[in-house]
């Protein structure tokens, strides 16, 4: 990613965002738009796959707080007029003439100078060396890859118990064939004639003396002379590999897991990216998840919460028998020990069973003739304080 990027292109309509959107709605943006634009869900579709790579571009610079800070400096800087030519050709009284375009490469000669995304202090570091000659910019060196995100969803027992599962991405990655050096089976990239492997030139115009990534060589310090068929100099291609992704136990919804080193490849013999797996728990149909711990909602009948019974519940590995006391009201909860999410050092969190004592909409006559009876010989539930506030509102 080049300096000249970050001033031209507009990261923020590149995720439909405001200039003011938080990180989470930015990252919330940038996870709808992947989706919608993944090479895997659009085969075969050029556009598709420019706007992934303009998305994720995007998502780089705008999901790191530092770099977006420095974007937004560098675009309203440049954006001002700052650093424009004078409407009429000439420069400021004792200073020189300069159009933002001499930073990029824009004069005679083409091509784009590029200062490898490293922001606001590097841009200018690397190009205003200040003073005449003798000043030197720093050569490109090998560049960290670009961490890589994606998604997976798992079954709930799986979450809990831990699993292994292959994952599949479609992604950059170093070309086989040449290694990633660009260059042809049993050739080597050569030094550059023009900087003599620096990767940067210098030029003196007027009272300063601009140093700036070598044109010949885009700032690498060497070239290849004879391309790799297979990517064509660039060292990378986009393939599909598989990976086995071991997700411990108990991870839980919205997790991330980090993979180090399995993201996007480095530049120049840089290290590779990360790899960050956005874990999605599907709910399952019995139990649900605090922490730790497991939750069962489990009914019982009016007269097993009245007489007590013994309640049998199944667990994710078995079944455990409860005792449900005598006088059990509605929604009380009983625990399980140990038969809930197995933590990291060993221990296991509960099954916590919450009761829901069931009243049956229609009653046998038998029965409502047991419960009639029942009811002549149970005491009223005490509510005194209740008629109290009754008679003083009545």
């Amino acid at each position: 990613m080049s300096s000249k990027d970050w001033i031209e292109k507009d990261y923020y309509a590149a995720l439909g965002v405001e200039k003011s959107a938080s990180p989470d709605e930015i990252k919330k943006s940038y996870r709808k738009l992947a989706r919608e634009s993944h090479p895997d869900h659009n085969p075969g579709d050029p556009k598709a796959e420019e706007r992934f790579k303009a998305v994720s571009e995007a998502y780089a610079v705008l999901g790191d707080e530092k770099k977006r800070r420095e974007y937004d400096e560098m675009r309203s800087l440049f954006g001002s007029g700052a650093f424009r030519r004078n409407a009429r050709g000439g420069g400021q009284p004792g200073g020189m003439p300069f159009d933002v375009s001499d930073l990029f490469g824009g004069g005679a000669g083409g091509g784009e100078a590029r200062f490898g995304g490293g922001g606001l202090g590097d841009l200018f570091s690397s190009i205003f060396t200040g003073g005449g000659a003798g000043g030197a910019a720093r050569p490109r060196g090998p560049a960290r890859g670009r961490d890589v995100e994606t998604e997976v969803a798992l079954d709930f027992s799986d979450a809990v118990r831990g699993v292994t599962l292959p994952l599949t991405l479609r992604a950059p990655g170093v070309c086989e064939t040449c290694h990633g050096n660009g260059a042809k089976p049993g050739t080597q990239p050569v030094a550059c004639p023009v900087c003599h492997g620096a990767g940067v030139t210098t030029r003196n115009q007027g009272s300063f003396s601009f140093s700036e990534p070598c044109r010949n060589c885009q700032g690498v310090g060497t070239i290849v002379e004879e391309k790799c068929p297979e990517c064509h100099g660039t060292g990378g291609v986009t393939k599909t590999r598989t990976l086995n992704v071991r997700f411990p136990a108990g991870v839980s919804d919205g997790q991330r897991i980090r993979l180090a080193g399995r993201g996007e490849p480095g530049e120049r013999g840089g290290p590779a990216g990360d790899l960050f797996v956005q874990v999605k728990v599907r709910p399952d149909e019995l139990f649900g998840r605090t922490g730790d711990d497991l939750t069962l909602t489990v009914p019982i009948t009016f007269a097993e919460a009245v007489l007590g019974t013994d309640l049998r519940v199944p667990t994710l590995d078995g079944t455990v028998t409860l005792r449900v006391p005598p006088g059990t009201p509605s929604g009380r909860v009983l625990r399980a020990r140990g038969k809930g999410v197995v933590r990291r050092d060993g221990r296991a969190g509960d099954l916590l069973v919450t009761l829901d004592v069931v009243v049956p909409a229609k009653v046998s006559d038998e029965a409502r003739a047991a419960l009639e009876a029942f009811a002549e010989q149970t005491p009223p539930a005490a509510r005194e304080h209740l008629d109290a506030r009754v008679r003083r509102v009545s």
